[in-house]
């Protein structure tokens, strides 16, 4: 309420006077109040009549509305205090806060600067100074288990199918686009040396990056020097397993000492960090050979990054589609046997359906990140892309396990896929799965049956976007604050999205979490069957699986021809994929029914047209 008096000497001397004070203050005060009126609701299509909100609840005397004390003075400091509430005012609506009374809007804004604003800066002196998240996780752990108890023990190491009798392939193409269980063949009978391969591979590399934009850096010298550490190894009667001198590439967000991991992004394209990432460990590990840094779309997001655009190997018109770009074209194209991507949100679906790879999603957790950009802690994984759901098991099975060093990952109690009865398995098919899985699977005795995954969260895609983006502008909180958002590749990209998130108040940010929390309990409930065969890229999906910690598989189904081909022949395709999705910590089944379905088609064995793209295709 407004008080009914209004202080001493407030009136004015004559009648004239404060008649035109009163029209000038009534005029000036009007046209603030207008203004931060539109200012409201541009920020929201339901903002109150801000004249009589403020006029009814001012603090200022002033506006009694039967007070005829319009001094001057005190009518430009009441209209003052009025004009800084308003705006105020304005700023609370972008938090949907506007519920405050105008007395206590300025005591909010007294207190966040007194009180919030040292720890808040106190708080990123301590832990965001650099970029990227490398350091200091965050003590909030996201947990994807559906069931309360813990696994007893740690699950043994997969036991690989025997491939004997596979023979060397004339021609270097041929070998280019073997399985890697057939290459660690070769080295393991020495009919080819990891340093041969690891030639052929650096070759292809080298010839079709000027087409595809695919890699950030050649690790040549290290590859020789890990080739020839695996050929001596071999030689001595030491064999480490099937990626026994296998070459791989790597995400550019994945650090190796003394290489550039530039993230793909123009601001951070000379840095060179001192650490091995964990991943790249247990790949060193097993004897397997890195090649390459293959690109990731800037800051991991999309395919755009400093070097320009990846593209897509089956139709190179096209651009590979989420930030494990290069990953997917490098592999589509044999260019190497396998590489590692990563997903928050699609990134590793997008570009494996694009390319028309095998990729596998892991459940959250199961592969170790440090020495990895971080977007989001609660929702990054790293996961392979290969020639067929045979290769990404196990790929898997070499880089699982717990990272001491990421609070995230564990032991996951994965079964061995190998060993799977696919005919014990109940597996439910949504509307847009690809029928031939459907068929293939039901033909091999899998009990299939149409399906619907209910749940009443209608807020998914928002509840990424929240935790996306506020987590990943926890992590570059310093690149937004110094303007280095300005260079960014792509300004509809990161730029939007993290200026956005900076308005995301923390008690939003947690409300979204707790609505993750019931979906995650709503998913659980649903999930009635082993497993979902659907579209791996419908975004409800990327957005409820991410959020889940879901795994998923996509798996090449079939080809059809591109959109507005050029008179004549032409060779490119566009790819068609679908998912085998499983609950956490059961990536074991959508691994062997991805297997059992690849046992009997040869949609993955494709290879895309680099070479020849037809008589009549100029491109």
């Amino acid at each position: 309420m407004l008080p009914d008096k209004c202080p001493p000497g407030a009136v004015g001397s004559s009648r004239s006077t404060r008649r035109s004070s009163t029209n000038r203050f009534l005029f000036l005060l009007f046209f603030k109040i207008i203004l931060c009126w539109q200012c409201c609701l541009a920020a929201t299509p339901t903002a109150p009549s801000h004249s009589r909100y403020l006029l009814h609840n001012s603090t200022c005397p002033d506006f009694a509305p039967n007070s005829t004390n319009m001094g001057s003075k005190t009518n430009s400091e009441c209209l003052e205090k009025i004009s800084n509430v308003a705006s105020l005012r304005c700023a609370f609506e972008l938090f949907d806060a506007n519920f405050f009374n105008n007395k206590k809007i300025p005591e909010i804004v007294k207190g966040a600067k007194e009180f919030n604003i040292p720890i808040i800066r106190a708080n990123r002196k301590l832990v965001a100074s650099v970029n990227g998240g490398l350091h200091n996780p965050s003590s909030l752990v996201f947990n994807p288990e559906w069931d309360n108890e813990q696994p007893q023990q740690i699950s043994k190491r997969f036991n690989y199918p025997s491939i004997s009798g596979t023979k060397r392939p004339e021609s270097e193409e041929d070998i280019a686009f073997m399985s890697v269980l057939e290459l660690g063949e070769l080295i393991k009978t020495k009919q080819i040396t990891s340093e041969e391969l690891t030639h052929i591979f650096l070759q292809r590399l080298k010839r079709y990056n000027n087409v595809l934009e695919a890699v950030v850096s050649y690790t040549e010298e290290l590859a020789y020097k890990q080739a020839k550490e695996a050929d001596k190894l071999l030689a001595r009667g030491l064999y480490l397993g099937p990626l026994h001198g296998i070459p791989y590439g790597l995400k550019d967000i994945i650090s190796v000492p003394k290489f550039k991991t530039t993230w793909g992004s123009k601001t951070f394209k000379d840095q060179v960090l001192d650490i091995d990432a964990w991943v790249y460990k247990r790949l060193k590990a097993t004897g397997a050979v890195l090649v390459a840094k293959l690109v990731s779309g800037s800051l991991a997001y999309d395919d755009i990054w400093y070097g320009g655009r990846t593209r897509n190997p089956w139709n190179i018109e096209e651009f590979s589609t989420g930030s494990s770009a290069g990953p997917a074209a490098c592999t589509s194209a044999g260019m190497v046997p396998f590489a590692i991507g990563s997903e928050t949100a699609g990134s590793i679906t997008y570009p494996a359906t694009r390319c028309g790879v095998t990729a596998l999603r892991p459940t959250f957790g199961t592969v170790g990140r440090t020495g990895v950009m971080s977007i989001s802690e609660s929702l990054d994984k790293l996961g392979p892309f290969c020639r067929s759901a045979t290769d990404c098991t196990i790929i898997l099975d070499a880089i699982r396990g717990r990272d001491p060093d990421d609070p995230s990952s564990r032991d996951s109690p994965l079964n061995d896929p190998f060993l799977v009865d696919i005919t014990k398995l109940t597996v439910g098919y949504l509307d847009d799965a690809e029928m031939e899985v459907v068929h293939v699977l039901a033909s091999k005795g899998v009990n299939v049956l149409p399906f619907k995954l209910n749940y009443t969260v209608d807020s998914v895609q928002g509840i990424l976007n929240f935790t996306m983006d506020v987590d990943m502008l926890a992590h570059f909180d310093e690149w937004q604050r110094s303007g280095q958002d300005n260079d960014y590749e792509a300004q509809d990209q990161w730029p939007t999205e993290l200026r956005r998130a900076r308005m995301i108040p923390a008690v939003d940010y947690v409300q979204a979490q707790r609505a993750r929390g019931k979906l995650i309990r709503e998913v659980r409930e649903s999930f009635t069957v082993d497993a979902i065969i659907g579209n791996a890229t419908d975004w409800e999906k990327v957005c409820m699986g991410n959020l889940v910690g879901m795994p998923v598989i996509v798996v090449p189904t079939g080809f059809k021809k591109i959109e507005n081909p050029p008179s004549g022949a032409s060779r490119r395709r566009t790819t068609i994929t679908t998912g085998i999705y499983a609950p956490p910590h059961h990536d074991h089944i959508a691994l062997a029914l991805a297997m059992a379905y690849q046992s009997v088609t040869d949609h993955h064995k494709q290879r895309p047209p680099i070479n020849d793209l037809g008589p009549n295709d100029s491109i």
